[in-house]
């Protein structure tokens, strides 16, 4: 799968590296200046990358190759889908308070929860990192969470 090249998706993947980078002092991954390049890259990284807009309701904007492999999408579903959807109806509350508190404090670490897949495979993160993401002109433009460990639910 190749991901979206669209000027939206070059910008979008430009906010999730700079939010990064401001709150946390370091780099998500290793930034080249060539927002194609880094939009590839990302798309690409061997972790999860995902992030959702500022809407009441957020709306899912963004996913590398391995969320959209983990949540069992494609591009096009992914990205009308909204982020409350990611967990059951019994997590989301728990998913609500942990998004608040990252909208306080700029970024949360060390997050664990249970989502769920578009066909219903259940699944534990683990050590989570959830952004708040601004756009150019210092707007809230969302939230993104990248992590690396997840592990299978059964029954």
């Amino acid at each position: 799968m190749s991901l979206p090249t669209t000027a939206h998706f070059l910008i979008r993947t430009e906010t999730l590296l700079n939010s990064y980078s401001r709150l946390l002092g370091k780099e998500l991954i290793e930034r080249s200046g060539d927002p194609v390049d880094e939009s590839q890259r990302l798309f690409d990284v061997p972790f999860v990358v995902v992030a959702h807009g500022t809407q009441d309701d957020p709306i899912l904007n963004y996913a590398n190759r391995v969320a959209l492999d983990l949540w069992e999408m494609n591009w096009e579903d992914f990205s009308q889908t909204p982020s409350r959807k990611t967990a059951e109806p019994v997590h989301r509350d728990e998913r609500a308070r942990m998004l608040a508190a990252g909208r306080e404090q700029g970024y949360i670490d060390n997050y664990q929860g249970i989502r769920i897949s578009s066909t219903g495979q259940r699944f534990r993160i683990e050590r989570a990192l959830i952004w708040n993401l601004v756009d150019e002109a210092g707007q809230p433009a969302g939230q993104a969470a990248t992590f690396s460990e997840w592990e299978p639910i059964e029954g």
